[in-house]
């Protein structure tokens, strides 16, 4: 990944990939209304070292928890520079699970996780399932609980959204992927 991209570069390939894929794939239902509202906070790491980007995180969870939500409801915290193999990106996750407990805040905000190079478990690099979960850049999703369980109620069957993500991935397949233009906004890395 080249260390010269933006902070405009990043927020910019992250929002097309969010309006793309995200919100047009429909993968996450409960987006749409947030990003029509402008309640996303796009903040961009220059941490280059896991302990760096830590103190981001930290300072970022902080914000939201004091931050009404009709101002952010959720922010994507992108890290350009830093955990760009995606088993230190999932080892780091252990790390954030445990800062939200040191600083109290478990059980109001949590993390979700997309990578570039995002994997599930007993999956094949290129299964068209992991891309689901796949950004431009690695990115932490950090999330209201009182944001989803609103949303949850009002999607009957929000169980369900894994099972049809992975549906919708395999008929999209790797040539609709491609066609929605986002392969190109990861090759420029």
């Amino acid at each position: 990944m080249s260390a010269t991209v933006s902070e405009e570069q990043a927020i910019a390939a992250t929002r097309l990939w969010l309006e793309r894929a995200v919100i047009g794939l429909n993968l996450c239902p409960f987006a749409k209304g947030v990003h029509i509202k402008n309640q996303i906070r796009y903040f961009v790491s220059a941490a280059e070292t896991p302990e760096d980007l830590l103190a981001d995180v930290l300072q970022e969870l902080e914000l939201l928890a004091e931050t009404s939500r009709d101002k952010i409801d959720t922010t994507l915290l992108i890290h350009p520079h830093v955990l760009n193999d995606f088993l230190d990106y999932n080892d780091f996750l252990e790390v954030v699970d445990e800062a939200l407990e040191e600083v109290d805040l478990a059980g109001e905000l949590q993390v979700a996780s997309m990578h570039p190079q995002y994997q599930f478990a007993d999956t094949e690099p290129d299964d068209i399932t992991n891309y689901t979960n796949r950004s431009p850049y690695p990115t932490l999703h950090l999330i209201r609980e009182a944001s989803i369980d609103e949303a949850v109620a009002a999607f009957p069957e929000a169980e369900m959204i894994f099972e049809k993500n992975i549906e919708t991935m395999q008929k999209l397949g790797h040539e609709g992927w491609n066609a929605l233009g986002l392969a190109e906004v990861q090759k420029d890395k």
